[in-house]
């Protein structure tokens, strides 16, 4: 059992309390008009993106209390024994080491004993040499066609990771590869896919850790059965279906050659597990050296997050300010605002990097917390927010901050669109921090000949009392290695909130139960076969109405 004070505990806790009393009556408009210096001060360069905090409701006095937090969780210590590949994963017992995957120094990486860097070499030269083999035609189907088209099929990280990335990145695509990901059980997405596709020309990349996760294994089966409708042999399984797992029995067992296995480690989580072999659409889609170029800007970052001081420390900063917001303001959700259509499954992928991470009740002594830990993170491209849900964020009743992503250059230089785009990415955020009191409202609609009454009507109305909180990241561009420093910056965030939490942020076993009960229950669906009367009447009144009105096969 792991030694430590509780997140209430810990000596600022209290201090940060007591601040928090006080900053609730503050403007956050007027902390800038006292001082000209506060974007300067509260602003920050990191490797490939800029990042302005300044407009959360805080002082100087808070952040040094913030940062005195994070030396008394003993953050600094918890980062070196991740990097130096401890088992900080303590409910799993393993290290946490999605972080060597991209270390691009040429140093020994020591995990449980063992160089891990040659495995990780080997991986990323089979992956090159995949790449290299589908894009010169050397590789082809088994009535000897190129491949045209890539399915990946996976769910959670092995699924969310490498379509954001494609998707973020299409840009650089050649597009000599069509690329399709499948990760619903339900059948509609398979059917659609499959009934857009050739088996000769068609490649399959299936990504299961275990090679048992019900809905990927369900949709491989599902793949594999159209295909031998055309190609009959089972031989020819071996040149459309390559796998990433560390079962290499099972997947031997479903036809996939030796040689087409690519290895997975058990210190990669799901969540985190992109920048593995997990990334291998990527490649295809890309190319190998932008995979490469993705890896170099998560390494740059895990450098700057490894070196720069507290107080510079750009994810350190992200994670203290998410902590106050959630923990000493009591705001209950987050929202991630992309203001570039490349990122718009940004949110998605982070909800789940996120939440599964930090989503958790319970201490590392087992616990149970009186305190809020991961907020809800949701979000969508920002200027479709705009015309969707940004009434509730400027008039609603909770107080929802939200990171606000944008690039200086457009990745499709469309005249007329980015400044456009990007005018609105910076109003909102002034918008949302200074608001518009009653006067200023009184002012605008006299100004615009209304009468006194009318006015009176429908001031309230018109109301934004501002102090709404916001990050402000800016990236250059959207290319590999910014998205790269990008997606690093959000995962060392969660590792430091982790720590301060006193939550196990590798484990996700309150996902397990779910699958559990499934498990259980699909045979009962069976119209042949009778319910079990353990299930609660609602489970049974619901199943029983399915059974009723399902369609005999």
């Amino acid at each position: 059992m792991q030694t430590f004070v509780r997140f209430e505990q810990l000596p600022s806790y209290s201090k940060l309390t007591s601040q928090a009393e006080l900053l609730r009556q503050q403007q956050m408009k007027k902390l800038f008009a006292d001082d000209n210096s506060r974007f300067t001060s509260f602003s920050v360069k990191a490797p490939n993106l800029f990042l302005d905090f300044s407009k959360n409701l805080f002082n100087a006095d808070v952040l040094g209390d913030l940062l005195a937090l994070a030396r008394d969780a003993d953050v600094e210590t918890w980062r070196s024994r991740m990097f130096a590949a401890e088992h900080i994963n303590a409910s799993e017992d393993r290290a946490v080491m999605h972080v060597a995957l991209r270390d691009r120094s040429a140093n020994p990486i020591m995990i449980d004993g063992k160089d891990a860097r040659p495995a990780i070499n080997a991986e990323l030269e089979r992956m090159r040499l995949l790449e290299q083999k589908l894009r010169s035609g050397e590789w082809k189907g088994y009535t000897g066609k190129t491949i045209s088209d890539v399915v990946s099929i996976g769910i959670g990280g092995s699924n969310l990771g490498p379509l954001m990335v494609c998707e973020a990145l299409k840009a650089y695509s050649d597009k000599r590869f069509t690329m399709h990901f499948v990760s619903n059980i339900d059948g509609v997405q398979i059917a659609e896919v499959l009934g857009k596709l050739n088996p000769e020309t068609t490649l399959f990349v299936i990504a299961s850790k275990t090679f048992t996760t019900q809905e990927t294994m369900t949709n491989a089966a599902t793949a594999e059965r159209w295909f031998m409708e055309a190609a009959k042999d089972k031989a020819a399984i071996a040149k459309h279906f390559v796998a990433v797992s560390t079962n290499r029995k099972l997947v031997t067992a479903f036809g996939i050659a030796e040689e087409n296995i690519f290895d997975m480690w058990d210190w990669v989580g799901g969540r985190f597990s992109l920048w593995s072999a997990i990334g291998l659409p990527i490649v295809i889609d890309l190319g190998f050296d932008q995979f490469v170029e993705l890896l170099e800007g998560a390494y740059e970052m895990d450098q700057h997050f490894q070196s720069a001081p507290l107080a510079q420390n750009a994810p350190m900063l992200m994670a203290l300010m998410g902590i106050w917001n959630r923990n000493f303001l009591g705001y209950p959700a987050q929202a991630l605002l992309p203001y570039d259509q490349c990122l718009h499954r940004f949110p998605a992928y982070m909800q789940q990097a996120e939440m599964e991470s930090n989503g958790k009740s319970v201490n590392w002594a087992g616990e149970q917390v009186n305190f809020g830990t991961v907020p809800l993170v949701w979000g969508e491209v920002g200027i479709n927010g705009q015309h969707a849900f940004y009434q509730m964020l400027h008039q609603g009743t909770d107080i929802i901050p939200a990171d606000f992503i944008g690039s200086i250059e457009p990745t499709e230089n469309v005249p007329g669109h980015h400044d456009a785009l990007m005018a609105n990415y910076f109003a909102q955020t002034q918008a949302l921090m200074q608001g518009i009191d009653a006067d200023q409202v009184r002012q605008e609609l006299t100004a615009k000949g209304v009468s006194p009454a009318r006015i009176e009507e429908i001031v309230e109305h018109k109301v934004h009392r501002g102090n709404r909180p916001t990050n402000s990241i800016l990236l250059q561009k959207v290319s590999a290695r910014s998205l790269g420093s990008l997606i690093a910056l959000y995962e060392h965030k969660i590792f430091v909130q982790g720590i301060i939490w006193r939550v196990h942020s590798y484990d996700q076993w309150g996902v397990e139960l779910g699958k559990v009960l499934a498990a259980g229950i699909q045979p009962e669906l069976d119209l042949a076969r009778g319910i079990n009367p353990a299930h609660d009447s609602s489970t049974i009144g619901l199943i029983n109405y399915y059974k009723q009105l399902k369609k005999k096969p």
